[in-house]
């Protein structure tokens, strides 16, 4: 019988010790970045009204007094029309996010920001292909 290398597990039969050392180290390795993953996730941030700066709270009140507007029963019929209605609403989004990101502690801001920007790239580089497809 031969001798267990130093890295094994003791309670491990001789042939599997060095796999399942390497296996159980991948494991605990991929725990840990999971787990530090779960600690770092935030939470989704919500629409409210919290989040609108506002002159725009201020300016979507005065469009809601004044009803729907029509333009908002008329479909987008061409993929450029999508496009532009895309890109607001993207555009929209994104200066919700930041006013979101404003009202946390500054520790916290600079991440929030980053996090509102790259999710605004990732919609803009889809936003072509989803306005072509009648999305």
């Amino acid at each position: 019988m031969r001798k267990p290398d130093d890295n094994t597990m003791p309670c491990a039969s001789p042939r599997t010790t060095a796999p399942l050392g390497s296996v159980l180290r991948a494991t605990v390795a991929a725990a840990c970045l999971l787990g530090m993953g779960f600690a770092n996730a935030q939470l989704p941030q919500t629409s409210t009204d919290q989040n609108v700066p506002a002159a725009t709270a201020r300016q979507q009140a005065a469009e809601i007094a004044r009803g729907d507007p029509a333009r908002w029963s008329r479909e987008d019929v061409t993929p450029d029309a999508r496009l532009r209605t895309l890109r607001k609403e993207m555009g929209a989004a994104l200066q919700e996010a930041k006013g979101a990101c404003r009202a946390l502690p500054a520790s916290e801001r600079s991440a929030c920001n980053k996090e509102a920007q790259a999710n605004y790239q990732k919609d803009m580089a889809g936003a072509r292909a989803q306005a072509a497809a009648g999305g």
